[in-house]
């Protein structure tokens, strides 16, 4: 399996170019195909103010299936007029089906229960792509897209001097060996907090699986990575390459440390205050300056610098040392305890430490900044319950705000309430049944008001946020999959699991674009995202992107870079995208928003 993944990765990566010359087709849909059971639809944008009739017709013309459109009208998310074809009675497997809408006909596509298989393992293999401290070998990757190690050894210590407001920061009398992690997205940063939420995203799969009794598709040997065959589940051993940089990012012990206390962001005459920094963590490492495209990691002259440790990145170390330290419990027990250790002294950390926020502004790399640790200390809260099962943690997530309200807004990297309550509702634990049942039940009212949104949008997609499309839209929809993926569970309704499928649908071709928002898949994929490496667009002697990388998508709200604010206020929501590697804005890609891809690609295939 692993070879035969290799083997169509490279075939992926030679029809990359040559795809996005593709003519778009009128007629939007899933350009990978469609299950068998469940949603199929189609959208064409058609003035008629009747209902068009369609047709499905068979590899060999004849007609296997027929009805009539849905008229949608005016849509304001793309901007056109549109029509819905709606085919998900008929379920006969197969390939060359093309659906005929009035006068437009798709492209031939397939209905097969194999329409996710690969997508879970190449979306996996973009963390192992943009592992930092070690070589990207060509017999996992192909030549094209093997590289030298970046950032190998890294040693930093705390970015120290003057800011933006002329603030002089202290700095620290330490330096920590921080080699390995992730690369956060297109630049060379490492970043805690975003690598929170990605590694609870992997990790949870993987418990979701092993409490569902699922089978996992990483079994060891199914990726392509150098720990294959080392009788340890796939998934776990990417996971644990960041797991291991969380752990090496914590202050040591006896650390005293100078920061603005309380203070949420940089002004002038900030005050530091000297406090017992031990068992925090850093909030990221990072380049001194920016650094343009293109650039190989190993190419990257920059000094690289630690940023002050910060109550949000102490808690995002703390959740997911816990979660490593219930996974590895039976599989590595030395590393188990070690993640607790971390886990317990991070906890301690924050609660000493509540209001230090990640407001050190220096160049170089993004902000990630937050001014809310209620739902951080809430997530990092049930994670250690789930794990040790104290009254301590116990009474912290009880007593939190986010124990019993519905898991919204959006997941993200700065809003994580709902992580604590997934993990809560779906794994063993020592809530009552009633406490467990009120969280299940708060998801489910989750996933009906993202349901309540298909009937909003032209595209059908169970996704209409209030003040537009944001950065990283792409993620939004897929963080909504996963919620109405728990609902489908909880209740086994299809019309849950309809809803993750719309989601995908859209991101895979069905949308007013008629692009596949993921790198190597449908007819017309991604091909450019803003990514120091992945830059043949702009440079020949740099590769395209691997299969499986996910644009963070339609952005009507931040548009922030110079591609991006060429077209602000001039689209409708889901045509603020360009496929330019240049705009950060709009075709970035990052750790996560590839994890909920992999969550839900996998889930999807669950036959």
């Amino acid at each position: 399996m692993r070879l035969s993944h290799l083997l169509a990765a490279g075939a992926a990566f030679v029809a990359t170019a040559a795809a996005a010359q593709v003519q778009p087709n009128p007629v939007h849909m899933n350009q990978l195909g469609f299950l068998p059971k469940g949603v199929k639809r189609a959208i064409v944008q058609n003035a008629a103010t009747q209902p068009l009739d369609w047709r499905l017709l068979d590899a060999a013309g004849r007609t296997r299936a027929s009805g009539r459109t849905s008229v949608f009208g005016n849509d304001p998310w793309s901007g056109a007029r549109v029509h819905r074809a709606d085919f998900g009675s008929f379920g006969k497997t197969g390939s060359g089906y093309r659906l005929v809408v009035g006068a437009a006909q798709s492209r031939p596509f397939a209905i097969s229960p194999g329409t996710y298989d690969r997508l879970q393992y190449d979306a996996l293999a973009y963390f192992y792509h943009n592992r930092a401290g070690t070589p990207i070998e060509a017999r996992f990757v192909g030549q094209r897209l093997a590289r030298p190690a970046g950032h190998l050894p890294e040693r930093a210590t705390c970015v120290r001097g003057k800011d933006s407001k002329g603030n002089v920061w202290p700095g620290c009398e330490y330096t920590l060996d921080v080699t390995g992690g992730w690369y956060d997205a297109g630049d060379h940063g490492k970043y805690i907090v975003n690598g929170g939420i990605s590694l609870w995203t992997l990790l949870n799969l993987y418990e979701r699986q092993q409490a569902w009794r699922v089978p996992s598709p990483f079994r060891d040997g199914r990726a392509n990575i150098p720990e294959a065959g080392n009788r340890v589940n796939d998934l776990l051993d990417e996971a644990r390459w960041e797991m291991e940089f969380f752990l090496k990012m914590q202050v040591p012990e006896g650390t005293r440390l100078g920061v603005p206390v309380g203070v949420k962001r940089t002004e002038e005459g900030m005050k530091f205050t000297e406090i017992d920094a031990s068992g925090m963590a850093h909030h990221k490492v990072a380049d001194e300056k920016w650094t343009g495209l293109p650039l190989a990691p190993h190419q990257d002259k920059e000094r690289r610098q630690l940023f002050p440790p910060a109550t949000g990145s102490t808690l995002n170390l703390a959740a997911a040392a816990a979660q490593c330290a219930r996974i590895w419990r039976t599989i590595d027990p030395a590393f188990a305890g070690r993640c607790l250790a971390a886990a317990e002294r991070a906890w301690a950390a924050a609660r000493r430490n509540p209001e230090v926020y990640a407001i050190a502004d220096f160049t170089g790399s993004g902000g990630y900044g937050d001014s809310d640790f209620s739902d951080e200390f809430y997530w990092a809260a049930a994670e250690m319950f789930i794990t040790t099962g104290r009254p301590e943690f116990a009474q912290a997530v009880r007593g939190s705000t986010h124990f019993r309200s519905s898991p919204t807004p959006e997941i993200g990297w700065n809003r994580v309430a709902s992580l604590g309550t997934i993990s809560l509702a779906t794994l063993p634990n020592r809530l009552t049944q009633a406490e467990v049942a009120a969280l299940r039940s708060s998801i489910v009212a989750a996933a009906d008001s993202y349901l309540a949104d298909t009937a909003k949008v032209g595209y059908a997609i169970p996704y209409a946020p209030a003040n537009g499309y944001p950065w990283g839209s792409s993620s939004s929809i897929l963080n909504r999959g996963i919620l109405l993926a728990l609902a489908h569970r909880f209740t086994g309704q299809q019309r849950y699991r309809d809803g993750v499928v719309d989601g995908m649908d859209y991101l895979l071709g069905r949308n007013p674009l008629d692009r596949s928002m993921v790198s190597g898949y449908g007819a017309r994929p991604m091909v450019g995202p803003h990514h120091r490496f992945w830059a043949g667009q702009i440079d020949p002697k740099f590769p395209f992107p691997p299969p499986g990388a996910i644009s963070g998508g339609a952005n009507n709200s931040s548009m922030s870079d110079p591609v991006a604010t060429e077209m602000k206020g001039k689209c409708a929501p889901q045509m603020c995208w360009v496929d330019d590697v240049r705009s950060f804005a709009l075709n970035e890609v990052a750790v996560n928003w590839n994890a909920p891809l992999v969550w839900v690609a996998a889930y999807l295939d669950e036959k």
